[in-house]
């Protein structure tokens, strides 16, 4: 009997030393379900080591809309990240605590597992870095991690929570983005319309959506493709530029000349929910940006060859706007958003 529980002790003393992240996992914790759709683009890496779970996810979720993660627990993520929008919101710019105005517009939060870049510079590659951001930044939450652990460490139903996720009460910052990032990665938008035509559900599209569907693969479709309707690259496209000095687009991560105002080019899923649209709200409306298109649009070294190569223009005519509105529509996940 000794014998045995020496080998069990070595044994755990050998785990120990050889993983110095250990994370005990509750073992009524099982991972959730995703149902990745079909002919999505592959998973993040992080997705991997970071699955989502039942307590996990949840975990995740009330701490995305506790307010008492910003200064003076006025701002939630959910503030700014509203579902009836696709996890955006309708003001031009970010509004955080004490009616602080930030650099950009709030991104949708939709299909984030299968991102290779997070924010309109791609500054993040892996979401669980993402949490941290909003809540130091002066013009958001303006707090700091160890103040939001002072907060939530005693609260009965995070210690609950944290156990079921994570095997004990123990509240970290480690523990924080991860469960805000399990929650994040089941925000899957794959059930619009343009969804169920695709998969023969028995919907089929207007003459006006499919004439725009095809408008659509002639003059858009080389920036939104994939069945995210983004290729995630960055591009300068000549919208008008944002008056703050601050702002220089990719080329703020990468210090190149030519990622100046260059922007990941957003995912179109649920765009009909997301005005204002650009980088800090430049265009209130979606015909405002295919008006915006077809007039010209500002010129500039790195503007990208889809203008440079057509005299700075996409040219559209009034049918052809409307039509890829419609389309533009039928990518609108109305289960997701809940209306």
């Amino acid at each position: 009997m000794k014998k045995g529980l020496s080998i069990l002790a070595i044994f755990i003393l050998i785990v120990s030393c050889n993983n110095d992240h250990y994370e005990p996992v509750s073992l009524d914790n099982p991972q959730l379900s995703l149902n990745i759709p079909f002919g999505f683009p592959e998973l993040n890496n992080s997705v991997n080591s970071n699955r989502p779970t039942k307590y996990g996810a949840e975990l995740g979720e009330r701490l995305f809309q506790d307010r008492r993660l910003s200064a003076d627990n006025t701002i939630s993520c959910s503030s700014c990240h509203i579902q009836g929008y696709a996890f955006a919101d309708n003001n031009a710019q970010a509004i955080g605590i004490q009616n602080r105005v930030g650099l950009r517009n709030v991104p949708a939060i939709q299909n984030m597992m299968f991102m290779k870049f997070y924010n309109w510079d791609g500054n993040i590659l892996q979401l669980e870095n993402q949490p941290l951001v909003p809540i130091i930044t002066h013009e958001e939450m303006g707090s700091s991690i160890l103040e939001v652990i002072g907060k939530i460490k005693d609260d009965l139903l995070y210690k609950d929570l944290f156990r079921k996720a994570f095997g004990d009460e123990t509240v970290t910052a480690e523990r924080i983005y991860k469960s805000i990032a399990q929650y994040e990665y089941t925000l899957i938008s794959a059930n619009s319309k343009y969804d169920r035509v695709k998969r023969n559900e028995g919907e089929i599209f207007t003459e006006n959506e499919k004439e725009g569907y095809l408008t659509f693969q002639q003059k858009c479709v080389s920036c939104h493709s994939t069945e995210l309707f983004t290729d995630q690259s960055f591009r300068n496209i000549g919208f008008p530029l944002n008056p703050d000095s601050n702002e220089a687009g990719r080329g703020r991560v990468t210090g190149v000349r030519r990622d100046y105002m260059s922007f990941r080019v957003p995912s179109l899923r649920n765009v009909e929910y997301t005005a204002p649209y650009g980088s800090f709200g430049q265009f209130s409306t979606l015909r405002a940006v295919l008006d915006y298109f077809d007039k010209g649009v500002l010129d500039a070294d790195n503007l990208d060859p889809v203008f440079k190569n057509n005299g700075n223009r996409i040219l559209l005519t009034e049918q052809e706007k409307n039509n890829l509105i419609l389309f533009m529509k039928t990518l609108s996940d109305r289960e997701f958003v809940k209306k």
